[in-house]
């Protein structure tokens, strides 16, 4: 018998020597990897995608973004619309008719006093709400009866579908979270950490920057047709991407793994043993370099600051030809494929998402050749044989800055290379990601500041409406001392063309007539070369193992958003 077991011990270690993947999880449990560990069960407290997604499992909005782009229906009977009198003639208010079957995961009912509440909850003036935002402009939210709730805004919206959509904004249970107004929000540990929801799970578990577990809500709405259909759920952190990536795709250890910020050529390695995929989503996330429009040198004492009277430019990019030749020198194609892969896909636009908000009227092949051709017209030249070209008395000298990052240091090489082929000499410079996004006023290196002349980094929309996003550059909103550094209009742009076509979507309803718009101001944008897109991002990177069905990532929502309909797949 000994001499059995220890052929079978031999031959156990044999298997694991050859990376056999382990039997992760039952038929009745799922396993979830996030590399930043949850912290919080409260996306109102907490911005990070590690927190939102967590709270997801158990948490609900009124309704959601599907992946594409679509409104999905939680705790609302339907999409309100003009035509079903849900949005109010003068675009000033909307209406949510709830549905009257829901009750929260304790078995007390869920009312329109329940969303209330959450904008009571948010709006606080002691409140530390992160996510405050979502109700500006939002003057009341009453309740109309016990499943109705109207939301009236200040001025007209077009696009009113902020409030109480998406998972960032999830309704709270009044009964539990009452006590936890204004400056108590932080201090309600037990609500924090273990919300009562709506949603498929309720929190069996919670271990601070480790682990979450959940059960079965034993009170689901489509308990009935057997969602969600595994009974435990464990979300677990920590470790980095590779590891995490690792734990699906080759060793079996885990369901699903998240945000793989991993070299293509290793995430394909993984992939290719067969456990599991690889999958991307699509939102509005792009990777750009932003051109600052005013004079970031050392020695002016009004440094990067925009000026009302256009006196503070900048010395040689407010020259078109100038910008766009750096754009034209750009070789998209190859940053997207070979430094993001699946990731990422080479753009012209700023705006790439949905499909109806795509401009078609711009393209952006590399032409080196076409680009020196441009400047010698524009009389931008190399007067002393240097290989640096002059404008207006300046070399044409850059310095390009972006936060740490492996595929950004690539990305930069190459640009410097290519800039280098027009006569444009060019100084790289990286910092640390949490300095360069930290928005310590305190700090020279910030992206806001942007002391450099030119910088890169991603941005993108919460919403498949871009109203918001496009809004950020709007004159006078450009990052200043007065406000601590802290406008949004980071290339300090200030077009009356551009502001008249933002002030024309505030007051457009429409999906057709406002994407014309947003066209319009991407164009701007583009054909002005206020900026240059480079690679159209997907909003995650995630895997998968085969055994688990019914995933649908999502670009505009929490990877999440459908976890009720995940399954134990056939094999």
């Amino acid at each position: 018998m000994k001499s059995k077991l220890s052929v079978l011990f031999i031959l156990v270690m044999a298997l694991a020597s050859f990376g056999a993947p382990a039997i992760a999880q039952d038929m009745n449990e799922v396993s979830i990897l996030y590399w930043q560990a949850s912290s919080i069960l409260n996306p109102y407290l907490s911005g990070g995608t590690k927190d939102i997604d967590a709270s997801a499992i158990v948490l609900e909005p009124l309704a959601n973004w599907a992946p594409d782009g679509s409104l999905n229906l939680l705790l609302a009977t339907e999409v309100p619309t003009l035509e079903n009198g849900g949005i109010s003639e003068d675009l000033t208010s909307i209406t949510w008719n709830l549905r009257d079957d829901i009750v929260w995961s304790d078995g007390s009912p869920f009312t329109a006093d329940d969303v209330v509440f959450t904008w009571e909850y948010c709006t606080h003036p002691e409140a530390g709400c992160v996510q405050g935002d979502e109700f500006v402009g939002v003057v009341s939210v009453e309740a109309m009866g016990m499943h109705q709730v109207t939301v009236t805004f200040d001025a007209p919206k077009p696009n009113p579908f902020r409030p109480f959509v998406s998972h960032i904004q999830p309704i709270l249970q009044k009964a539990q979270f009452g006590d936890c107004l204004g400056a108590q929000m932080s201090a309600c540990s037990d609500e924090n950490f273990a919300p009562i929801g709506t949603g498929p799970f309720v929190v069996e578990d919670f271990r601070p920057n480790d682990v979450v577990t959940y059960v079965r809500n034993e009170n689901y709405r489509d308990a009935d047709m057997g969602k969600p259909f595994f009974d435990r759920v464990v979300f677990k952190g920590g470790g980095d991407a590779e590891s995490a990536a690792r734990a699906v795709l080759e060793t079996g250890e885990a369901d699903y793994a998240w945000n793989l910020q991993i070299s293509p050529a290793v995430l394909d390695s993984m992939e290719a043993a067969g456990n599991g995929q690889v999958v991307v989503a699509y939102g509005q996330a792009i990777e750009t370099i932003w051109i600052n429009g005013t004079d970031p040198s050392p020695d002016n004492p009004d440094r990067s600051v925009w000026m009302e009277d256009g006196s503070n430019p900048h010395p040689f990019l407010q020259n078109m030809a100038i910008r766009q030749a750096m754009s034209m020198a750009i070789d998209r194609n190859i940053i997207a494929t070979q430094l993001y892969g699946r990731s990422g896909k080479a753009t012209c636009n700023f705006i790439n998402s949905p499909a109806s908000n795509v401009s078609p009227n711009n393209t952006c092949d590399q032409d080196i050749a076409g680009a020196n051709a441009l400047l010698d017209e524009a009389g931008v030249l190399d007067s002393n044989g240097d290989g640096i070209r002059e404008y207006d008395g300046h070399e044409l000298r850059v310095q390009y800055q972006t936060s740490t990052n492996a595929v950004r240091q690539n990305t930069q090489a190459l640009i410097k290379q290519w800039w280098g082929e027009i006569g444009i000499e060019t100084e790289l410079r990286n910092i640390d990601a949490g300095v360069f996004f930290g928005g310590d006023p305190a700090s020279p290196d910030t992206y806001q500041k942007f002391f450099s002349d030119v910088e890169m980094y991603t941005t993108g929309s919460s919403s498949p409406d871009m109203e918001s996003l496009l809004s950020n550059n709007r004159c006078g909103q450009a990052p200043r001392p007065d406000n601590n550094w802290t406008g949004s209009n980071i290339i300090r742009l200030c077009s009356a063309d551009y502001d008249a076509a933002l002030d024309e979507l505030s007051s457009t309803a429409g999906q057709d007539a406002r994407a014309a718009i947003i066209i319009r101001l991407n164009d701007i944008l583009v054909q002005e070369y206020a900026l240059i897109p480079l690679v159209y991002r997907s909003s995650a990177s995630s895997a998968y193992a085969n055994s688990l069905g019914g995933v649908d990532i999502n670009g505009w929502d929490s990877e999440m958003w459908n976890i009720e309909d995940w399954h134990r797949a056939d094999m």
